[in-house]
């Protein structure tokens, strides 16, 4: 149990390095891309994404996963150590997950939370409820015009006089129900 924390505490430094260093290049990530995609689908020069950094979370524990796989390979056929159980194998998968997700969350909200970029996410989204409440404006004014219109063509003039008809009481006399 102890050594298995240990590497769990070990599994979320690497993978703050790992996340960390891959915001900073991602070399490793492009020239797999360029051996493994055709020209076209090969990802730009100035796409950031790489094995963990901006990457869904199944992708990042596929990547994990195949990482841990090929260093339980290496340490159970290379060296003459046995010793790469499965509980030591979840746990560093787990951790490294978890300390990609920490270094996203802390390391890089410093740029999140800069005063430009809130003066910058704020403008944006006022912009986008301005934009949102000129259509709906837009939308009930159409609407009113039209329903307006609708109203006219529907309703046309009634010229002609209505016939008095008889009352209840009295239809039902005419048919012999009541005296």
């Amino acid at each position: 149990m102890t050594l298995e924390i240990i590497i769990f505490i070990a599994a979320i430094l690497f993978g703050i390095v790992i996340y960390w260093s891959e915001s900073k290049s991602n070399k490793i990530y492009r020239s797999l891309n360029r051996l493994t995609h055709t020209k076209a689908l090969q990802m730009t020069l100035d796409n950031p994404k790489g094995f963990v950094y901006k990457q869904a979370f199944l992708m990042r524990l596929v990547y994990v996963t195949l990482l841990f796989v090929l260093a339980a390979i290496v340490v159970q056929f290379v060296t003459p150590l046995s010793g790469f159980f499965i509980q030591m194998f979840t746990s560093a998968i787990v951790g490294t997950l978890i300390g990609t997700y920490l270094a996203s969350a802390v390391l890089f909200a410093r740029d999140r939370s800069s005063k430009e970029h809130l003066t910058k996410v704020f403008d944006k989204s006022k912009k986008a409820a301005e934009a949102f409440t000129d259509d709906i404006k837009q939308q009930f004014e159409s609407t009113d015009t039209t329903t307006a219109a609708a109203k006219d063509k529907a309703e046309p003039p009634t010229t002609t006089a209505k016939k008095p008809t008889k009352s209840a009481r009295d239809r039902l006399k005419d048919k012999g129900m009541i005296k």
